[in-house]
């Protein structure tokens, strides 16, 4: 029996100009939902370094709700193509803080938060859903995203995808490091 593995295929983008990029996603259709204040704290590995591996494990706060994500190395640079497992946790500031309690317990080593007010909304494009994110990101700026997750049979359709509308919306600042990344560099 085989098993049909997940993946999300992203791109990000600085944004320059605000007022055209809004412009030009309500006129591609987005369907805007609410806005969430999101926490994104990263963890180290005891035995290996994620930054050097290029994976990633993220304990997210999206109002009261957690998850723990691992993502794996990437795939395609120019998609961000990687593996992610997400695991939704209970609610709740103390299950947030006694899962990082668990963490450091193991020897995981806290890096850095990332905060952020995120924007989600879909649109359709080549007959795929794609999920946008218009990110403003605490001490890094205004960012776009746009991804597909999408099952093996699926990969280069959804790369196609998210790069063609990448290029009908004019997103020219293509940023291939993660949140995490650009708050680290720009800390150091």
């Amino acid at each position: 029996m085989g098993f049909d593995m997940q993946w999300e295929v992203e791109q990000k983008f600085a944004i320059s100009n605000p007022a055209a990029t809004q412009q030009a996603l309500v006129a591609a259709g987005i369907q805007w939902d609410e806005d969430l204040s999101q926490a994104d704290s990263y963890w180290n590995h005891p035995a290996r370094d994620f930054a050097a591996t290029d994976e990633a494990l993220r304990l997210r706060q999206v109002g009261e709700q957690n998850f723990i994500t691992y993502k794996g190395p990437r795939l395609d640079r120019t998609t961000k193509t990687r593996r992610e497992l997400e695991v939704p946790l209970a609610d709740g500031t103390q299950t947030r803080e006694q899962f990082g309690q668990v963490l450091a317990v193991l020897g995981f080593r806290p890096v850095a938060t990332v905060r952020k007010l995120r924007r989600a909304g879909t649109l359709a494009w080549q007959g795929q859903t794609v999920h946008v994110a218009w990110d403003e990101v605490q001490d890094l700026g205004k960012f776009v995203e746009l991804e597909i997750v999408t099952g093996d049979a699926g990969l280069a359709a959804a790369k196609s995808a998210v790069q063609s509308l990448a290029q009908h919306l004019d997103l020219k600042q293509h940023e291939h490091r993660s949140y995490l990344e650009l708050l680290l560099a720009k800390n150091s």
